[in-house]
């Protein structure tokens, strides 16, 4: 099992940033790949960016050049740095972590770019 917590979220202008942070705790030996998902309003959950090692990256293309993931392995943290944040980059967030076991998800965090 893993549990994951997110947090970093939040309201934001129009070209500000943020960053998101997902806490990984339990059989955290175990995981492959962790990524970021985001679901807006009405539209399915979709790949935002995902992790493997820090030369093994796959970004959106509606991100790339703006977002950028890292995994800090020691802290078994996962984040995602946000800049140039656009309107349509408002969505609730997750947190996926890929094991040998299963997949998980974090609670979601929200993200909303408004002026």
């Amino acid at each position: 099992q893993v549990q994951l917590v997110e947090s970093g979220g939040g309201l934001v202008h129009p070209g500000g940033s943020l960053r998101l942070s997902c806490a990984a705790s339990g059989s955290t030996f175990r995981i492959n790949a962790m990524g970021w998902y985001r679901q807006a309003p009405g539209k399915q959950r979709e790949l935002v960016a995902r992790i493997i090692s820090s030369t093994s990256t796959t970004y959106a293309d509606s991100v790339k050049g703006r977002f950028t993931i890292s995994r800090d392995n020691a802290k078994n943290t996962l984040y995602l740095q946000m800049n140039s944040l656009k309107p349509e980059d408002t969505a609730v967030y997750y947190c996926n972590v890929v094991t040998l076991g299963g997949t998980y998800w974090g609670q979601g965090t929200q993200v909303t770019v408004s002026s």
